[in-house]
């Protein structure tokens, strides 16, 4: 639980930049304009996940995908866009980060590793999901904020 809190207060501190409004969110962000896009999100959609071959990589918004990058794929919403998902009563919300999927199944959603683990997802399921709102697209969405500075120690050195 401390796991999913912290990750939580992740994404809203990557989010802290001025959040904007979906429906502000234009085909300049990635993908296209957000009025028709949100039109195309239905609420329930198979979801699989992605990671370990893709690591290192950058996506299609420009991020590099690590293990602890929480994001979502998805054909047309565009890059910054924050989705809730939920699955077996965890919810997250993540930015849109890549285009996908790409599989032959029908897949809707693409999760990276970091947001399949944070929602307890391990195989392809169905998961809800919703449209809250839309943020900047920059190379550092998604990633967990850097680890606090150590702090300074002082004085001698302890024996």
């Amino acid at each position: 639980m401390r796991y999913r809190t912290a990750l939580i207060l992740s994404i809203a501190l990557a989010c802290s930049a001025p959040c904007l409004v979906v429906a502000a969110a234009g085909a300049a962000t990635g993908g296209t304009a957000a009025g028709t896009a949100h039109s195309k999100v239905h609420p329930s959609g198979i979801a699989t996940w992605f990671g370990p071959g893709f690591y290192g990589k950058r996506t299609a918004c420009g991020q590099t995908l690590t293990p602890a990058v929480i994001g979502v794929a998805n054909r047309t919403l565009p890059c910054g866009t924050l989705v809730k998902v939920s699955y077996a009563g965890h919810a997250l919300v993540v930015p849109v980060l890549d285009r996908g999927p790409y599989s032959h199944i029908g897949a809707d959603w693409d999760l990276t590793a970091g947001a399949a683990t944070a929602l307890g997802i391990s195989e392809t399921v169905r998961i809800g999901t919703r449209v809250v709102g839309a943020t900047s697209n920059l190379p550092t969405l998604g990633e967990p904020p850097a680890a606090a500075a150590a702090p300074l120690a002082g004085g001698a050195p302890a024996a």
